[in-house]
């Protein structure tokens, strides 16, 4: 992948740690969250924030949307698997391109929230998910800080490509 070296991007003697340090920062939030709800929760309670927002618990055996979630178990490693490649990936990257700062922003955002949910595939088998927002009898999927920073890394990445190829123009 390559990668620009604009200056507007790319800022002066800049290293890996800062990255690692927003990933663990998201992986951190994410784990203290995820561990209230398991302590004060149990599957299916639901407390009402706000007329759109509940604090929910629930688990998914699958991926984004519950993808493969009654796939019989082995979906657990498969995506386990992929976090921890997706994870050397991030980190190879990071190192390549430390001082690019919105390209690096958003494979942190990306780590911190991939981490997050290997830890709960490893360590109960399920992805422990929370906020539930709805609207007019619809509910968006329960998702948790996790899903957040991938999905805000994701957008960042989508960003970063848009200011990349208009900078290169």
């Amino acid at each position: 992948m390559a990668r620009s070296n604009s200056s507007l991007v790319r800022g002066p003697g800049t290293s890996l740690w800062p990255w690692l340090a927003w990933a663990v920062v998201i992986l951190l939030a994410d784990q203290f969250t995820k561990t209230l709800i398991l302590g004060y929760y149990r599957l299916g309670d639901a407390t009402t924030i706000t007329s759109f927002f509940n604090i929910v618990r629930a688990h998914n055996t699958g991926a984004a949307f519950s993808f493969l979630a009654d796939a019989g178990g082995w979906q657990r490693w498969l995506f386990t698997g992929i976090g921890v490649a997706a994870t050397v990936f991030i980190v190879w990257q990071l190192r390549a391109h430390p001082g690019q700062k919105l390209f690096c922003f958003a494979l942190s955002s990306i780590l911190g929230g991939a981490v997050g949910n290997v830890v709960d595939r490893l360590m109960h088998g399920y992805v422990v998910d929370f906020l539930d927002f709805h609207w007019a009898g619809y509910h968006f999927p329960a998702f948790n800080i996790a899903d957040a920073g991938i999905t805000v890394g994701a957008a960042c990445l989508i960003l970063d490509e848009l200011l990349r190829v208009r900078n290169a123009r």
